[in-house]
């Protein structure tokens, strides 16, 4: 059997801060709360789990991995919206002009793309 992804693990100043975007941004809820690390599931239990781990320093450099998300229940439009509103901010890493996706950064300044199909129409397509 191949492996699975089991867990994503962020690195983090401020676990709980995060942890909050995070699970108002994916409807999860906190699991588990420890010493320097917060988890954070869906509330079905079902997929990896994030792991908010506390590090002493703040991110320097753009992430070499990093989440792609899609609107789910609405349109992009409203979903970009929401996120900014959650306190993700636009950040330019170099992408072209143009891009099919938005480029937006957490509240440490963790990158993330929201890409330009929903759900809905990723799901309709094929």
């Amino acid at each position: 059997m191949p492996s699975r992804i089991a867990v994503i693990v962020i690195d983090a100043l401020h676990p709980e801060v995060l942890a909050e975007f995070w699970c108002a941004v994916l409807g999860w809820q906190v699991v588990a709360v420890e010493a320097d690390l917060v988890s954070i599931a869906p509330p079905d239990g079902t997929g990896p789990t994030i792991d908010l781990a506390r590090v002493p320093e703040a991110k320097a450099v753009k992430n070499r991995l990093h989440l792609d998300l899609r609107a789910d229940g609405r349109p992009t439009v409203d979903e970009l919206q929401r996120l900014l509103a959650l306190g993700a901010r636009r950040t330019d890493v170099g992408q072209e002009p143009g891009s099919s996706w938005v480029v937006l950064a957490d509240p440490e300044g963790n990158e993330f793309c929201l890409l330009s199909r929903s759900v809905e129409e990723v799901l309709g397509a094929s």
